[in-house]
């Protein structure tokens, strides 16, 4: 659950002054080889840094392994209603107060549940560095949980249940879990369900944060102007009262199901399809590869052999799209389109024939060098503002990619041959028939 509580005026303007200013400069650092400093704590704590002293701005991620798959069973939604949460209330300040502070210091708060992870983001002005740590580490450490905002934010969740229940594109989604992962936490919606969260008490949100939030498990990045000192301070003060161990349940590896259909009745203009299989984990030596090929084959949007034949050359649909989804216990591949009531099977059968040619024949050397050439020049754009960066950061932690992986990784996508990318496309494509599921009208 993302939620940015809105600064006083003449804060706010200042504070989107620097994030705008931040877009034009992000990319100095990254063409000059951005420099990323390990910094490690008087604590013990470890942090990366990137120091950009052109704006009075300071970006701070972090992530603790351990998202909405930690969520008790039956009560799916905990990690949700804690992100919703740790900033209605903390310490000594009821969430009036919290907020109030939150809007006279100009200080950005916000957090959110992965499945694998839990998130949170602080953004603030250099001036109001101490009060905004402050606050975080509140928030971190001292949630009040009272009723009031509880249910209120309990509220709030039904509420965005209940719309989402008739969400096609919602449905799709969350069916396909379901089917692909019966009997393991990546089927549960992570925002729950009504009755899920309905049961879901304060003791089971304290539970969460004391089991989750602990320095073992904690990545975080830090951007902006800030010097490496500074930086151990800031993480010691915020997260130094932490335990050392998390308490995390184990989660067990897992393939998705495959071969598997679900067809939701749905009286809409459009059908909406999910489908994917198995993929593979990040850490697996053909992930660029299949990194690549995933581009040509449906990630590469308005150049992709999807969208050609689905849209280009029969206009079934608008949009097609495909993508892996490396998990911390399992390796997915997924796509999606939405279609004409009426047109999903044949819609369908297209997207089954270029995912069966790519995984035979793999792509032609002309779509390699193309798709390496925009993997590898798009590359920077995705460093264009501070907060861009320290996420990128955090994830790259998460991932164990190391702390040189932005200088090597165009290099690593330079590298892949047509052999490598063939490779993988019959490793993630030809592993089993696809689970689909399917909301709206469908002839079969």
């Amino acid at each position: 659950m993302i939620r940015q509580h809105v600064p006083a005026r003449a804060a706010l303007q200042a504070l989107t002054v620097a994030f705008a200013f931040v877009a034009l400069v992000a990319l100095a650092p990254f063409a000059r080889a951005m420099e990323i400093q390990r910094v490690v704590s008087p604590g013990g704590i470890e942090a990366w840094l990137v120091e950009e002293h052109s704006i009075p701005l300071i970006a701070v991620n972090f992530a603790f392994s351990g998202g909405s798959a930690q969520d008790p069973e039956g009560k799916a939604g905990v990690a949700n209603m804690v992100s919703g949460l740790l900033d209605e209330g903390a310490g000594d300040l009821d969430s009036k107060a919290f907020q109030e502070r939150l809007q006279d210091t100009s200080v950005q708060l916000s957090f959110s549940e992965g499945r694998d992870a839990f998130y949170g983001s602080l953004r603030t002005l250099t001036t109001n560095l101490s009060e905004g740590a402050d606050l975080l580490k509140l928030a971190v450490n001292e949630p009040r949980f009272d009723a009031e905002p509880v249910e209120r934010i309990r509220a709030q969740v039904l509420s965005s249940i209940r719309r989402n229940e008739k969400d096609p594109d919602n449905i799709a989604s969350r069916v396909w879990f379901k089917t692909a992962f019966p009997k393991h936490p990546y089927g549960n919606p992570s925002k729950g369900t009504e009755d899920t969260v309905k049961k879901i008490t304060v003791d089971d949100l304290k539970a969460f944060r004391k089991d989750v939030f602990a320095r073992e498990n904690l990545k975080i990045a830090v951007v902006g102007a800030i010097d490496a000192e500074t930086v151990g301070k800031l993480v010691d003060e915020v997260f130094g009262d932490l335990p050392e161990k998390a308490n995390l349940t184990e989660v067990p590896d897992v393939s998705p199901v495959t071969g598997a259909r679900n067809v939701e009745s749905m009286a809409i203009p459009q059908t909406v399809i999910r489908f994917g299989g198995a993929g593979l984990k990040r850490a697996d030596k053909d992930f660029v590869p299949a990194y690549v090929m995933n581009h040509i084959l449906g990630g590469g949007s308005f150049t992709s052999r999807l969208y050609e034949e689905v849209r280009e050359k029969r206009g079934l649909a608008y949009s097609v799209y495909t993508y892996l989804a490396p998990m911390d216990h399992a390796g997915i591949f997924l796509g999606g389109t939405a279609t004409r009531s009426g047109r999903a099977d044949e819609t369908l059968k297209l997207i089954r024939a270029e995912i069966r040619r790519m995984a035979e024949e793999g792509p032609t050397a002309e779509e390699l060098e193309k798709a390496k050439k925009y993997l590898i020049g798009s590359y920077p754009l995705r460093f264009d503002a501070s907060s861009k960066i320290a996420e990128a950061l955090v994830a790259i932690q998460q991932e164990d990619l190391g702390i040189d992986y932005i200088d090597k990784r165009n290099d690593l996508i330079e590298a892949v041959t047509l052999e490598d990318v063939k490779r993988a496309a019959k490793r993630v494509l030809a592993g089993g028939d696809l689970t689909i599921s399917v909301v709206g009208q469908s002839s079969s």
